[in-house]
């Protein structure tokens, strides 16, 4: 059903080197503006009713808008298929570093996180279209313009767009051994910060609380809760204290990364956090524990079912790949979390992610976007999956 990926492949390399063509970091904007442009009037071209969604600036940031493409069908079943526009790399990049093929490889800034699975979703749409399947109640394409800083502005609007889905399917690109993700760790992003009292170090030291200190025992007992429980990890990546050598430091703050398999386990973890919080060691300090962001974790009961289907669209297709766990969320961990059937690492095959070598193996995009249109397929055909 599915042979025209093949014959389809020539127009998604050339979306793709449009995409990568284009600087679109999470913080430029106008970049991720031109990019969703170009993706809203492929979108048109190819028959879909189209939405270019605004977003809110966020603590003083701009980003660019949610591009989201509808297509009505004759069936019942609601599918939605998601990816993002940004990239982790500042304006220039393209030019340093402009897109490129050789030896069966694609190269280029935000080649497979996630150009290619912003092309993936466009020709698997095309792949139904040429098959003249309809056979879904209707099929929501939605791209989003900073997953990878977290989406703070289009993570509502995207809970919106997919609530009451059957399927949702995100298509960051699939491991580099073909691998799909079925788990996600959660991210909890933490700031933590010491209040002391300044004081002379040498004329009167007694008078002072030593902000400095009290951080310095903060850092060993929260790095002593990282693997406390299978998979649960606790990282303390910025320190910061005090302002002159000669003064008492007065305030402290550390900046803390929590990430787990479970959401149970997030939420003791950053209870224990301020349970130690409110026991300082140092006389007279004072701790404040702020939850800067929590992203829950996908966890397998949300793509189980999914991922079955998958298995066996996969085995008609003579396709071999495992569903794996990674540490690294995406627009999945949030999707998942509103009890929505979700299935992560549709895209193609690729890796490198965030450096100067990312790559997509070109050769797996004919058979990735045919496992993802017989995905839509699956679902369409079978109902509801809860």
């Amino acid at each position: 059903m599915f042979d025209g990926a093949v014959a389809l492949d020539a127009r998604f390399r050339a979306d793709l080197g449009r995409i990568v063509g284009i600087d679109s970091g999470s913080h430029d904007a106008e970049g991720v503006a031109r990019v969703a442009d170009w993706a809203a009037g492929e979108l048109r071209r190819d028959g879909f009713g189209v939405e270019v969604v605004p977003t809110p600036e966020r603590d003083g940031s701009r980003y660019g808008p949610v591009v989201v493409g509808r297509r009505s069908g004759t069936g019942r079943a609601r599918v939605v298929l998601f990816a993002h526009l940004d990239t982790v790399f500042p304006a220039g990049t393209v030019g340093e570093r402009p897109f490129r093929i050789a030896g069966g490889r694609a190269y280029g800034p935000g080649v497979c996180d996630d150009g290619a699975g912003v092309a993936a979703a466009l020709a698997a749409a095309r792949v139904l279209d040429r098959a003249g399947y309809a056979g879904f109640g209707e099929l929501v394409i939605v791209f989003t313009p900073d997953e990878e800083v977290g989406s703070p502005a289009s993570r509502e609007i995207l809970a919106e767009l997919v609530g009451g889905a059957d399927a949702a399917l995100c298509l960051e690109c699939a491991r580099e051994n073909g691998d799909l993700v079925g788990a996600r760790k959660g991210v909890a992003d933490v700031l933590v910060t010491v209040h002391g009292r300044a004081a002379h170090s040498g004329v009167e030291p007694e008078r002072g609380v030593n902000a400095a200190v009290e951080a310095a025992r903060l850092v060993l007992d929260l790095q002593a809760l990282s693997g406390s429980v299978p998979g649960l990890t606790v990282n303390v990546g910025r320190v910061a204290s005090g302002t002159r050598a000669n003064i008492v430091p007065d305030a402290a703050e550390l900046h803390l990364e929590v990430r787990s398999v479970g959401l149970a386990e997030l939420v003791a973890t950053l209870d224990a956090i301020e349970a130690r919080a409110a026991r300082p060691f140092v006389e007279g300090a004072r701790i404040d524990v702020e939850r800067l962001d929590v992203c829950p974790p996908l966890e397998r009961g949300a793509t189980d079912a999914l991922a079955a289907l998958a298995r066996a669209v996969g085995d008609r297709l003579g396709l071999d790949f495992d569903v794996a766990a990674t540490g690294g969320a995406s627009d999945a961990n949030f999707v998942a979390a509103l009890g929505v059937p979700t299935l992560d690492g549709l895209g193609p095959v690729g890796g490198g992610d965030h450096g100067v070598d990312e790559w997509l193996d070109l050769e797996s995009a004919p058979e990735r976007i045919a496992l993802l249109a017989g995905l839509v397929v699956a679902v369409s055909e079978g109902g509801p999956i809860r």
